[in-house]
């Protein structure tokens, strides 16, 4: 670490009130100043530097562990949270010129379906139906074939959205939340900006392993948040097995929130086998905007009746409800059989440009797992060599740090969008990287 003496001026901390110096932290996290799990100074030396109280400084630490900035671990002193949550939300790597980025996570959006939105002819006015009719009858209809129950319905801005209001709703700062390990990122940060702690279970080909599960169950997780399909960045579907197993574990938690993601559910075929009614309160979200692009921001949420008063009494104090141009929107894309011909053949190639890289890697002696959705998940021994070769062959890939806690590292490649016939370039490339030693100097952690 510096010297204490040039820490403040270092990293620009200033203030003489703890709600000043709280801030300034923060900026400089926020600014890339300082990076997650730098140290901060004890709390003297801090005062000392800044000329302040010792009780000021204390109490900025407390105000950053209250928002979820640091942590404090013991003898190591505190620490800037790995996901703080002040840290920018955008993850994107600078590339050359002409590099093909399969780093994003998008759907193609040659495969998106164009959509035309429905012109008003009559506004909707407050005190109406927040949820458009035509809408329910859909989700009524497909909630009903996947054996999911629809009586209580709403809409929310997209599935994250879904997720941060089924967990204000439920939870509070401090709780404990099983996660998928690998997992979304943006959920990662969602719980660290809810200042929720999340307990890692592994994922396999089949969905979270129910022993993992258990121990974070055991452990004291509040709530469990699975992806039904299409996992990202792992590529897992829970299967009719695994299902039963998980729904097994969790028939000793019942006061546990089990929130389904089902945001790959368009364009992944078969039935889903959803964690839904495991548990007292539960949630099952259906989201359009991998099928239908992510301006559709929306996703049906199902849930049991507190639940579902829950998050509707809360979107009436915010809200209030999503856009009926936006539900009439997805309404009618619903009930237009050429654009769910399209968004069908969409999953189809999706799933031929997955199983080609999966095959060329295999080929090459490298396992990658993709059983559903729009990424590949490739373990490889150094994240940052092979994020090199693929860099070196023209091709981008986002490292696995964004997306693990304990799992080995790793990268997610976007098949979405990979052309099949430039598979084997990828494949060479991190066969390359796979089969070389790590490097000790290098890696994203």
């Amino acid at each position: 670490m510096l010297e204490q003496s040039s820490w403040v001026a270092d990293y620009e901390v200033a203030g003489a009130r703890a709600s000043d110096i709280a801030a300034s932290i923060e900026a400089a996290i926020t600014h890339g100043r300082l990076t997650p799990g730098a140290a901060l100074p004890p709390v003297r030396e801090l005062a000392a530097q800044l000329g302040v109280n010792a009780n000021t400084a204390a109490s900025a630490y407390r105000l950053l562990r209250d928002r979820g900035t640091v942590e404090t671990r013991g003898r190591n002193g505190t620490l800037v949270r790995e996901r703080p949550a002040t840290s920018p939300a955008s993850r994107a790597l600078a590339l050359p010129l002409g590099t093909v980025d399969l780093s994003t996570g998008n759907p193609d959006p040659t495969l998106l379906p164009h959509l035309n939105p429905r012109p008003v002819t009559r506004p909707h006015l407050y005190g109406e139906p927040v949820l458009d009719p035509a809408l329910r009858r859909h989700a009524e209809r497909i909630l009903s074939r996947d054996g999911i129950d629809s009586e209580h319905l709403a809409c929310t801005f997209g599935s994250l959205d879904g997720i941060d209001r089924l967990l204000t709703a439920h939870l509070r700062p401090g709780d404990t939340v099983a996660v998928e390990d690998p997992g979304w990122a943006h959920l990662l940060d969602l719980l660290a900006a809810d200042r929720l702690t999340p307990l890692p279970v592994a994922v396999d080909d089949a969905g979270p392993d129910p022993e993992e599960l258990a121990k974070a169950l055991a452990a004291g997780a509040k709530a469990f948040i699975v992806t039904t399909r299409a996992q990202n960045p792992y590529g897992a579907a829970i299967t009719e097995e695994r299902g039963r197993q998980l729904r097994a574990v969790l028939r000793d938690y019942p006061d546990v929130l089990t929130i389904d993601d089902d945001h790959g559910a368009d364009v992944t075929p078969g039935p889903p086998y959803s964690l839904a009614e495991a548990t007292r309160h539960w949630a099952y979200l259906r989201s359009a905007s991998k099928s239908y692009g992510p301006d559709l921001r929306i996703a049906l949420l199902s849930a049991d009746a507190i639940t579902h008063d829950l998050i509707a009494g809360r979107l009436r104090h915010t809200a209030r409800h999503v856009s009926r141009i936006i539900q009439t929107t997805w309404a009618d894309a619903l009930a237009d059989h050429a654009t769910q011909k399209l968004v069908s053949s969409a999953g189809e190639r999706y799933a031929e440009r997955r199983t080609a890289l999966i095959d060329a890697l295999m080929q090459r002696g490298v396992q990658a797992h993709g059983s559903s959705g729009l990424n590949v998940w490739v373990p490889v021994p150094d994240e940052s060599a092979a994020l090199s070769a693929l860099l070196a062959a023209g091709f981008a890939a986002a490292p696995g740090a964004w997306f693990r806690i304990r799992t080995a590292p790793g990268l997610r490649v976007t098949s979405a969008v990979l052309d099949p016939s430039q598979s084997d370039r990828v494949a060479d490339a991190l066969a390359t990287a796979v089969h070389q030693p790590p490097d000790p100097g290098t890696g994203w952690s």
